[in-house]
Order: C-alpha cells, then structure tokens, then sequence
C-alpha cells in the first residue's frame, strides 16, 4: 500500500479501505475498485466476500485483476504530486534536529506541520494539502507532528488507540472496547482529554498561585533582609557612636591620671628644687663666713682679732635642715579613684543602652494569662489569669496530665514556636520566686530541676536576697538593687532567653545558644507561702512601652 497522497481534491482515485490513492488497483464484478492488497486482506480476515461499496455478497471468491486504466491514471497523479513537491520542498524549511520530519518526503525530508493519527504518517504543507480537501480525508484527525506514530496503534489489533478505558486506566482501540474490555468504562480519547486537560488547567492554576506565593515569599524575605540591614546599620552606626565615646571617656580619663600624677611630681620637683637653692645659698654664705674665720686665726695683731672675735664667733644664722625632707609623692588611690570614675561612667553609657535595649524587647510584648490547667493544688490564681500566689490549702482538683503535682508553679496559656515575645511580671513584696519559660514536653509531675537540660530557662530568689540563673550548675547573681518588676524576653530563631529588671533598665542574666525545638510556655513559680513571709502574689503587669 503507497504512502503517497494525491494533489487534487477529487476522491475518485482513494481506496475506501485505506483512504489513500490507489496502489495496484483491482476492479470486483459489481465495478467497484480497491487496492489489491487492501481487499485480499478483507477477503482473508472475513468469511464473506462482501463489496464494501455496495455491500454485495459474493458466493465464491471473485478472481481480481488489475484495472489498467485506473493504474495509468493514478500514475499520473503520482508524478504530478511528486513535480508539485518537488517545485514547493524549495520554498519549505527541511527539517532541524528535533523537529519531526515528512513521512512522505523523497530526498531532503521537509519539516512536518502535522500528524495523522488514521494514516499514522506525519505531513509536510505540500503532502498535508490532501487532508485539508478531500472529502474523505478531512475526516481524518490531525494534531501537531509528533515521533513514533506506530506507538498510538494498537499492538493487538492494529487499530489506532482512539479510545480510554477509565478501569485499567489505559489506552485502547475500537476492537479492545468490544473484545477485552467489553463490560469496562470505557470513553472516547477526545472526552478524557477535555477531562485531563481540565484538570490541568486546575492544576496551572494552583501552581500558578503557588509561584506567586512564593514570588510573594521572595519579596517577604527581600524586604526581610533590608530591614535587617537597615537594623543593622543602625545598631553599627550607635555601637560605633558608643565604643566612640567610651574610648574618648578613656582616653580623658587616662590624660588626667597622668596629667594627676605628672602634677605632683612637678610639685615634688620644685619643693626640692626650692631647697636645694637655700641650701646652696646657705652654703654660700658658710663658706664666706668660714674663710673670714681662717683669716682671722691667722691674724697676728692682736688687737684686730680681739675686736672681730665676737662676730666671727658664732655661725651664721640658718634653717634646721633636720626637719627638712623631700618625700615622694604619694599616688595611692589615684588609680583607683580614676577607674572607679571612669566606672562610673561606663555604668551611665551602659544604663542609656540597656534603656535603649529594653525598649526595643518591649516592643514584642504578647498579653500572657495563667493556665489554671497546668497550676499546682495549694496555687490560687486570679479571675483573670494574671495573678499567681500560694495558698494556706489544697484545693480539689482533678490531677490531669498537664498539672504540676509537686512543685508550686504554672504555666501559661499561650505558647510561642517561633518570632519574638516579651512579658513582664511583678515580683515586689516577695522573698523568693521562680520566672521564665518551659517547653512543652517539661516533666509536671513529682520534683522537678530547673535547668535548660530539662526544658527550663529560669532564675530564682531565694532568702529575700539570693538570685541565681538557674543554668545548670546554677550562676550567682550580683546585682545592684532588688529587681520590682522582671521583664522575660525570648527569641526563638536565635535562641535568647534575657531576663531585665524593668525598673533599673538593667540586663540580669541572658541565656544564650539555647536550641529550641518544642513550644515553649511562660513558667511561674510564687513558690511557698512561707508562714505569710512569701504571701504576695506574682502578677503579670501590662507592658509600659514608653517607660
């Protein structure tokens, strides 16, 4: 059978089994024509010798013979479809490396503009002209070219897969929708494509919406990073305004000490300086009276030395050196008293920071409420949640899973697993307490260890004056007034934990390099009422961020 197509429109010269032009045509007795090979195949694969032009049954197999006329005919159109080509294949492009190339195409093979899924041949615009006007082949279904035709036949049944069985979820021809899958849900190739190609259209859609999501994303982490730029220039810009002003404060303090010490030895100088000079002119003035002396023992008038003797008997009049001393300057202290200034004014520098600092963490202030699920049986809590202190008895609560049994604590209701918070709570009037945060999985039951091995970021006051982090092994802490109010910020990203005293704006203890992977939930501990000593409640203050 010919691969080749014909160039005009009329249909005469196809063969109604193959739909192409006529290879070795034979003529049946009832006048009908057909490529010999197309017919003999339909006689051998059926039990009827049936025409099927006019559906004429043949008793016997009719002898078949060549219709000549109709040979020299669709000769001729072959050679005028092959001129045509030929004259055309000049002005259309050959087909590149990845480009499908024309089924048909003698010699340099043309780039093909579509495929025909019944011819299973691929068509450059010359040899497709066929499919575009005759009747008989325009019914057949074209699509953009493709590689490997035979891949979309049947194996089985040699048929094209025009058909989809939604069971096996495969591909089938028209004899598998009757035969092997008869009884299965089978639709055209065309309505499931619509149906797939819905889905797909869904499908852009929310990868569409996922790209601009992330597109979204991409400008959150841009902007992101520029304000973090922008924070950190900012802190670059004071730090080194800072680390300025301590080095000049420094460098004062250090002029004047030597300026200090260089004075008194100045002083030192000038005092000897001073005596030196009324030594020597003391001596100045023994030596004279000296020399009269000797002069005058020497004399041999008698008289002369008699009436000299009285004034030239005596020394002349000086100080009584004895008493008399340089002593070094005395730098004791001076030192001392240099750095603790100099300290003095650090401790400035560092409160303005820590003021700057604390301003700063107050702004990721989070309202926290006491859980009462969670709050040991002798602990009374507020009606609103936000005042903890112990009691003279146990209540009668139900001991639930998340409820302390031993130690006298609470947690809060809100839990933080990512970002920034900061809470504040009053601890005035108390001798001992406990604050900071917990993870989730912390043990609730039975005697607890407040470390961050066990999932606790906390300091205590114990005996009215004794404050430690507890870090595991504990950090005595020294601080200079007795904090009123505690202030707990967190950073979970970047692992902080920093207690302040709100009230001094000082910096008590910060944890540091901590690895948070769970919730974590404010920690409370008023711990024991201690016979009324220890009877004030831990309250929970609003956040005054213009403090």
């Amino acid at each position: 059978m010919s691969a080749a197509s014909c160039l005009r429109s009329e249909d005469q010269f196809l063969c109604c089994i193959c739909l192409d032009v006529f290879t070795d045509p034979v003529t049946t007795p009832c006048g009908h024509n057909f490529c010999k090979n197309c017919i003999t195949e339909h006689w051998n694969s059926n039990d009827q010798y049936l025409c099927l032009m006019c559906k004429k049954v043949f008793n016997t197999r009719p002898e078949l013979h060549v219709n000549t006329l109709l040979s020299e005919m669709v000769s001729q159109f072959r050679q005028e479809a092959q001129q045509k080509a030929s004259s055309s294949s000049s002005e259309q492009q050959a087909a590149k490396s990845g480009e499908v190339p024309c089924d048909v195409c003698t010699g340099t093979k043309l780039k093909a503009l579509k495929s025909c899924l019944v011819c299973l041949t691929s068509y450059c615009e010359t040899h497709l002209e066929p499919h575009l006007t005759v009747s008989g082949l325009k019914r057949h279904q074209l699509m953009d070219p493709v590689e490997n035709l035979e891949d979309r036949m049947c194996m089985k049944h040699d048929k094209p897969l025009e058909l989809f069985c939604k069971t096996d979820q495969t591909y089938v021809c028209m004899l598998c929708s009757v035969l092997d899958h008869k009884t299965h849900d089978v639709v055209p190739l065309k309505e499931e494509y619509e149906g797939k190609k819905a889905e797909l259209w869904k499908t852009e859609a929310e990868i569409q919406q996922m790209i601009q999501k992330r597109q979204l994303k991409i400008q959150e982490i841009k902007h992101s990073v520029d304000f973090s730029k922008e924070d950190a220039d900012r802190e670059k810009a004071e730090g080194v305004q800072v680390f300025i002003a301590l080095k000049e404060s420094v460098e004062r303090s250090l002029n004047e000490l030597i300026e200090t010490i260089e004075e008194k030895q100045r002083t030192a100088e000038k005092q000897a300086e001073d005596f030196i000079k009324e030594l020597e002119q003391e001596i100045s003035e023994l030596m004279k009276r000296s020399s009269e002396v000797e002069k005058l023992s020497r004399s041999e008038d008698h008289l002369h030395l008699l009436q000299n003797f009285p004034s030239l008997k005596a020394a002349p009049p000086t100080k009584d050196w004895k008493l008399v001393s340089v002593r070094p300057p005395s730098y004791e202290g001076t030192v001392v008293r240099a750095v603790t200034q100099l300290e003095e004014t650090l401790s400035k520098e560092m409160k303005k920071l820590f003021e700057v600092e604390l301003k700063r963490v107050q702004q990721y202030a989070v309202d926290v409420t006491l859980d009462p699920d969670t709050a040991y049986f002798w602990l009374i809590l507020s009606n609103d949640g936000k005042q903890v202190n112990d009691g003279y008895l146990k209540r009668n609560l139900l001991d639930n899973p998340e409820r302390f049994s031993y130690c006298p604590c609470v947690l809060g209701k809100q839990s933080f697993s990512s970002g920034r918070f900061y809470f504040e709570v009053q601890v005035k009037g108390k001798t001992e307490w406990d604050l900071g945060v917990a993870r989730e999985s912390i043990n609730r039951k039975g005697k607890i260890t407040l470390k961050p091995h066990n999932g606790y970021w906390t300091i205590w006051l114990r005996n009215g004056n004794e404050y430690e982090a507890c870090a595991g092994p504990g950090v005595r802490l020294s601080l200079k007034s007795q904090p009123q109010t505690v202030g707990v910020f967190v950073d979970y990203e970047e692992g902080l934990v920093s207690f302040y005293d709100v009230d001094a704006a000082a910096l008590i203890y910060s944890f540091t390099g901590c690895s948070f992977t769970e919730k974590l939930y404010p920690y409370f501990g008023p711990c024991n009422n201690d016979g009324g000593k220890n009877s004030a409640p831990l309250i929970i203050c609003p956040v005054n961020q213009t403090a």
